[in-house]
């Protein structure tokens, strides 16, 4: 640590009731900003110098802030290992797999000194740990695919590829990428690549030249001060909602015996707002490190070729608005952490599945046990996995068996009363997601049951009955009702988002965020799986014994045959 650098954070925390590191955490996030417009001068064709100057600042985190020498070593030894494996394992298929187990165990074991340290206020490597792993993990892949034929590759693939391994200071430059060093967000090596060159400025042929965005001088990165700007601002925002909100709402309160003396719709009100503060201090971070990376021009994404406008949103992170006006579990879901939810897609739930076949519940498994692990080991994260989970399943049975009753049948537009269901999900949405990350928030599995008692487990409750019913025949009946409801419209029904689960083989949809879109279907799959196995291997035990007899017997009439020649010889 830098001599001194460290009083004037203790001084400040004493007055707002943060932990040194916590400002400092912050403290770091804005000067990206400066340190990111500094970055985003150094000469186009000098892409070294960019590697230096990245480089260089990350060091100053990690150990002049910080004083992270640890960490330090554990980001070497992450990214080392990785290259290495890369390096000299590049034409094995067991090569991504590797590289995936070695950066989850070496994260898995400071993940536990993490929890068994039990400081959350105090800064780890573990943060940044983590978004290396999904950057590495995912580097590895796209070695490997750099060494398959390009007919057996996804048009994803083939933009992520990496033909050519890295040199050291490009590779150095991508793993300490300061901006999103210690929070995100992740991204693939190609990106930035194509960032460090510059070829992903190249304006295509069909854009009008007088459109082309406007940049300084010779340079090719578009200006993006104002989009950067507008980050830092709704940052700053966060953070200080944050701070303000987290004096009345903290989660210690809800195990006080005077939470008890609320009324139960105040006890869930205070649930909600403790996961909204919660979610406060995520919207803040992130959304401060994506201003810092479109500063620097990370975050450039292309440009409409008919108005000209640029598009800042390619390592956007969180949409809070669309997290606090979700509807449903997929939206509220979709919009949170998104870069994370991008790596378990198409890095693990598609890279599980044998090509051209349909992913199934070995994908939805390995992405669930992926996304929990990845976490860590606090078991209230695991409390939320698995509630989550069944929520959504729940949520999708009102989405494709009640939601229709709102729409025109001929037309499928809403009709007028659709708004009181819109307003119905919205609230219902977003109390039980507060009731399921209230773990996620408190850790403790005790602790978390506790808060769940208080509160008469009324997501468990709910969701459980709503499973129930769609288990009854409830269900047919809804069914018969859209049936008669479309057939009196004089039109047939017809498969949309909403009825889809009419058809008996829909099309598997990915896991959002690890959690199945329906675990008991994942369930029933692998247990009709186990079965037919089972029954094969009944099958087959009679023949290969059948078998194996037969194979005796020709052994036994060969070594006779070959005793009677021996004997005539000798005879």
């Amino acid at each position: 640590m830098i001599p001194f650098i460290h009083k004037p954070f203790e001084l400040l925390a004493g007055t707002i009731g943060a932990s040194p590191d916590e400002l400092k955490l912050i403290f770091s996030f804005l000067l990206s900003y400066p340190l990111a417009g500094l970055l985003k001068r150094v000469p186009d064709a000098r892409p070294e110098y960019k590697n230096a100057f990245i480089i260089a600042c990350s060091l100053f985190y990690l150990v002049g802030l910080f004083d992270l020498w640890d960490g330090l070593r554990t980001l070497v030894i992450a990214a080392g290992g990785t290259y290495g494996l890369a390096y000299y394992l590049r034409g094995s298929p067991y090569m991504p797999w590797l590289g995936f187990v070695f950066l989850m165990g070496h994260m898995a074991v400071n993940q536990l000194a993490r929890q068994f340290a039990n400081n959350p206020a105090a800064v780890d490597i573990t943060g940044a740990q983590m978004v290396l792993v999904m950057k590495l993990s995912a580097f590895c892949w796209n070695v490997a695919d750099g060494a398959l034929p390009e007919d057996h590759l996804s048009d994803f693939q083939k933009t992520r590829r990496i033909v050519r391994l890295p040199g050291l200071l490009d590779y150095a430059g991508y793993v300490l990428f300061f901006p999103s060093l210690m929070a995100g967000p992740s991204f693939d090596y190609n990106e930035y690549k194509g960032w460090i060159d510059c070829t992903m400025f190249d304006v295509p042929t069909t854009v009008d030249p007088s459109k082309k965005p406007p940049t300084r001088k010779k340079r090719k990165i578009p200006r993006s001060g104002t989009p950067a700007m507008w980050k830092l601002g709704g940052g700053l925002v966060w953070i200080l909602a944050f701070l303000n909100f987290s004096r009345w709402f903290d989660w210690a309160f809800m195990l006080d015996d005077k939470f008890l003396t609320y009324s139960f719709l105040r006890r869930v009100f205070y649930v909600h707002m403790v996961g909204f503060t919660a979610r406060l201090k995520y919207y803040g971070v992130w959304t401060l490190t994506e201003g810092a990376c479109i500063l620097a021009g990370l975050g450039y994404k292309g440009i409409d070729p008919v108005t000209g406008k640029v598009s800042w949103d390619r390592l956007q992170n969180i949409n809070p608005w669309g997290v606090e006006t979700a509807q449903n579990s997929r939206a509220y879901l979709e919009n949170w952490n998104m870069n994370t939810n991008k790596w378990l897609r198409y890095y693990i739930y598609l890279r599980v599945t044998p090509r051209n076949k349909k992913p199934g519940f070995r994908a939805s498994l390995a992405t669930f046990t992926t996304s929990a692990f990845w976490h860590g080991f606090y078991p209230g994260y695991y409390l939320t996995f698995v509630l989550a989970s069944f929520v959504q399943t729940a949520a999708k049975h009102y989405r494709r068996n009640i939601r229709p009753f709102f729409l025109d049948p001929v037309t499928q537009n809403p009709l007028p009363s659709k708004r009181y269901y819109d307003i119905a999900s919205w609230f219902a949405t977003q109390a039980i997601f507060s009731f399921v990350v209230a773990p996620f928030v408190i850790l403790d599995f005790a602790d978390s049951f506790t808060v769940w008692s208080r509160v008469y487990f009324y997501a468990v409750v709910a969701t459980g009955a709503s499973l129930a019913f769609f288990s009854s025949p409830g269900k047919q009946w809804l069914r018969a009702r859209q049936e008669q409801r479309t057939k009196d419209a004089g039109v047939k029904l017809v498969r949309n988002l909403s009825t889809e689960s009419l058809v008996a083989s829909g099309t598997s949809r990915p896991p959002i965020l690890g959690l199945s879109q329906d675990p008991i279907r994942d369930v029933n799959e692998m247990v009709d799986e186990i079965r037919a196995e089972v029954e094969r291997v009944k099958r087959e035990g009679p023949r290969r014994r059948a078998g194996s007899a037969s194979a005796n017997i020709g052994e036994i009439v060969e070594k006779a045959k070959q005793q009677v020649i021996e004997a005539r010889k000798n005879a």
